[in-house]
């Protein structure tokens, strides 16, 4: 089959992108950056940014579109541009393919809906807290309305090697601790991760392969259309566990402490407050939107990904790989960006 897959420059899409090529197909990867800036060589690569319009490409079977503005900060207008507009010129680019597999995100649930084993057919849109879960269900309509050609994916916190977004940001949050140590009265510094309600709540979780996996199913299983969860098998784990989880893997340990839900919310209005004042291109350490998605449980029900995409995932909940040998030094520079699925 002749796939287009965007975003192959980002960590969805070039996982993607050699999975279907290593699987016998021909891939036409196409990403926002570069190819010098790839950290392997991905043959056939376009650079484009989709926020630019449609192209004149080559005609595919199938598009795999992971192209997207993927942040919890930022102007309405650019989220627009990229998973809306961007959407619009990657339909434009190939109005012809059978297939177009859109990934989406489970943020796109709206505000109010209890997340807790959540269906596809909730409501969805209604997100006050984040432009990212806005368009990326705006987004989603495009795909829809094509009917027997569109598929819709819906995962939730997807990790892996060379995840650019959930690893770094953890990393990133680890505050310093001053203690003494009762044994010989030295002091000593400890890393600690804030949390909301000691992270005690169940997130559905996705590994990479896993979403893999379903973009196979969704491309092979011709008969199918519509808006799938994706998540990884068996239960659920806490925030806390998976934020233990990362963090031992990273050799960079720390603690997890809590903070109450409300004051987590107060201090995060507080700095977006700020931030907005001064004018800020990154955002802020903490957000509401990210508070909310770690005080309350998010899973996700992947029946109908299992009885109509025959989804299979290989790895169970939060115990997939998350790093290939020597990504533990990419994790320590990866810039904290806009844009993480290029």
């Amino acid at each position: 089959m002749r796939i287009a897959v965007t975003g192959a420059s980002g960590f969805v899409g070039g996982r993607v992108a050699r999975a279907l090529a290593a699987a016998g197909h021909t891939v036409l990867p196409y990403g926002r950056r570069p190819a010098a800036a790839l950290r392997e060589p991905l043959p056939g690569y376009v650079a484009w940014d989709v926020t630019g319009g449609p192209i004149d490409a080559p005609a595919v079977h199938a598009v795999v579109h992971c192209a997207a503005r993927v942040d919890d900060w930022g102007p309405e207008s650019a989220f627009h541009a990229a998973n809306v507009e961007g959407t619009r010129a990657v339909l434009a680019t190939w109005p012809r393919a059978a297939r177009v597999v859109y990934v989406s995100t489970s943020s796109v649930y709206s505000d109010g809906v209890r997340m807790v084993d959540v269906r596809e057919d909730a409501p969805t849109g209604d997100c006050a807290l984040s432009a990212y879960a806005r368009t990326k269900a705006a987004g989603e309509r495009l795909v829809l309305a094509l009917g027997a050609r569109g598929v819709v994916l819906r995962p939730h916190v997807v990790y892996g090697p060379g995840d650019t977004t959930l690893m770094p940001r953890v990393l990133a949050a680890r505050w310093p601790r001053v203690r003494a140590t009762t044994y010989a009265g030295r002091w000593q510094v400890r890393r600690v991760v804030p949390v909301p309600d000691g992270g005690r709540h169940r997130l559905s979780s996705t590994h990479v392969d896993n979403l893999v996996h379903a973009i196979e199913r969704a491309l092979a299983v011709q008969d199918a259309h519509g808006a799938f969860n994706v998540a990884d098998a068996g239960a659920p784990r806490t925030a806390r566990e998976l934020l233990y989880r990362v963090l031992s893997d990273s050799g960079q340990p720390a603690d997890v402490v809590s903070v109450p839900a409300a004051v987590a919310m107060r201090v995060a209005a507080a700095a977006e407050w700020t931030w907005r004042l001064a004018g800020a291109r990154r955002g802020p350490p903490i957000t509401r939107y990210a508070v909310a998605q770690l005080s309350e449980e998010h899973t996700l029900d992947t029946t109908r990904a299992r009885e109509v995409l025959g989804y299979r995932p290989r790895w169970k909940a939060g115990e997939g790989p998350l790093r290939d040998p020597g990504e533990i030094r990419t994790w320590t520079r990866v810039r904290i960006g806009p844009v993480s699925g290029d």
